[in-house]
């Protein structure tokens, strides 16, 4: 674990094992397990209150009693990066936006691959909404959390957005 990360919790889900990371004041990660692999298996848990209310809003959420989270995030990237994410926060509860409008609501016309990595990197992904994002012809092109599309497409249907992968 990094030094900025002192916490750790592990929980269950309906799309598989998520990881919270956290430095005492905020979440720093969200990670949806992988082939039911995390990033700190290796790591023996370590849970705050902040990382307690995450887990227990995201319970929420899976639940379908939670359409926004208001737990602190620390979110550390390049100012661009940052810029997207905080986009992203923006992003309601079973709202879509494409790649492209991201792009030009930042002033950066043309950059759908650099938004698309930004967006890809989002360290805390279902907190800061970045499943709501899809192509110009709104199509889903990829997902880094848990199984990529599969993931994507669970998250969307559970807000009640339909689409074809």
């Amino acid at each position: 674990m990094s030094s900025s990360t002192t916490f750790l919790l592990r929980m269950p889900s309906p799309i598989g094992r998520i990881e919270l990371t956290g430095d005492g004041d905020a979440v720093t990660s969200l990670s949806i397990a992988r082939d039911d692999v995390l990033p700190h298996d290796d790591f023996p848990e370590n849970r705050d209150a902040v990382l307690e209310n995450a887990a227990a809003q995201l319970d929420e959420y899976f639940a379908g009693t939670r359409r926004a989270f208001d737990v602190p995030v620390r979110l550390h990237g390049t100012a661009f990066r940052t810029a997207v994410w905080e986009r992203l926060t923006a992003l309601e509860y079973g709202t879509l936006t494409t790649y492209g409008e991201l792009g030009l609501a930042l002033g950066h016309p043309g950059y759908g691959r650099a938004i698309g990595g930004a967006v890809g990197a989002n360290p805390v992904p279902i907190i800061i909404g970045c499943h709501r994002v899809l192509s110009s012809t709104g199509k889903i092109t990829g997902y880094s959390g848990g199984e990529g599309i599969p993931t994507k497409l669970w998250l969307l249907e559970h807000e009640g957005i339909t689409l074809a992968a």
